[in-house]
Order: structure tokens, then C-alpha cells, then sequence
């Protein structure tokens, strides 16, 4: 029984909208159909796979949420908030750095050798941690050009 791949991650969101739109315009993912649940939800797509669900944070979420989620009156948050980072593979650093000095978004970039792929670290709106992975060819003669486990940053 071996695991295909990840299907998706959900984030307890204070601000749906405000998350849905970080996602689409910085990462570039598109919002697609979703069931009707009954109650709100975003589902962000990449290569026509849901990877990103969107619903409301534990404070503000509806009883019908609470109960498919399977939370109890004992849950304080909105998961098990044991989860350090989500990483994505991507392609267009240049474009992707352009995007991100564009709109402001804070980031830093890591690299541990010439032959790793060049990371990029930010935070979605929520505070989780979104890494994205590109190819070392596509990083020649940015800098850093190598950083052993350090990180600079950038904004």
C-alpha cells in the first residue's frame, strides 16, 4: 500500500479571502470547484489537482465545519500545528522573484550548494511557512550563488 503523493493541505484561515487571494496572485494557483459542504471553502488548484483547501480558523468556524472537521469543544486551534513548512517544486525563479519584490512579500533564499535547488522561504498571510524549489540551473549567477545552511534575506 504505498503512498501515491500528497493530495492536500488545509488551512484554518482567519481571513478566507484575503488567503485564497495571497495563493492565487503570489503563487500563481488557480480556485477551482470544491463539494458543497455546507460550508465555506476555497480550493486552489495546481496542474488541475486541488493541493490548497481554504476554510475557516476554529474561532470563526460554523457548527457544520466543526462537526465534519471533528472538532471538540476541547480543540483550542486548528490542527496539530506540529508542521514546520509545506514545499512546492516550481519553475521561473526570475519571474517568481520579480512577483515577489513586486508585490512586497518578504522572503529569503537558501542554497546549499551550486548543484541544490535554490529556495525561496516566505509566509502565506496565515504564518505558515511555504517553501518553493527550483532547479540549480535556473539560479546561475543569482545570489546567493551558494549559501551553506545560512539564510539571507531579501525584501
Amino acid at each position: 500500500m504505498p503512498l501515491a503523493h500528497i493530495e492536500h493541505y488545509l488551512i484554518a484561515a482567519d481571513d478566507m479571502a484575503k488567503t485564497r487571494d495571497w495563493y492565487c496572485s503570489v503563487l500563481g494557483m488557480q480556485e477551482g470547484p470544491h463539494p458543497d459542504f455546507g460550508f465555506p471553502v476555497h480550493w486552489l488548484y495546481l496542474d488541475g489537482r486541488d493541493v490548497v483547501h481554504i476554510g475557516a480558523s476554529a474561532k470563526q468556524a460554523g457548527e457544520n465545519q466543526k462537526v465534519y472537521l471533528g472538532r471538540t469543544s476541547q480543540d483550542t486551534g486548528s490542527g496539530t500545528g506540529a508542521i514546520d513548512h509545506i514545499a512546492f517544486r516550481a519553475t521561473g525563479l526570475a519571474a517568481m522573484l520579480a512577483n515577489l519584490r513586486s508585490r512586497g512579500v518578504e522572503f529569503s533564499e537558501r542554497r546549499a550548494s551550486s548543484q541544490s535547488p535554490y529556495q525561496l522561504f516566505l509566509y502565506d498571510p496565515n504564518g505558515i511557512k511555504v517553501e518553493l524549489n527550483f532547479h540549480a540551473d535556473e539560479a546561475v549567477g543569482l545570489e546567493p550563488e551558494v549559501v551553506n545552511w545560512g539564510q539571507t534575506t531579501f525584501s
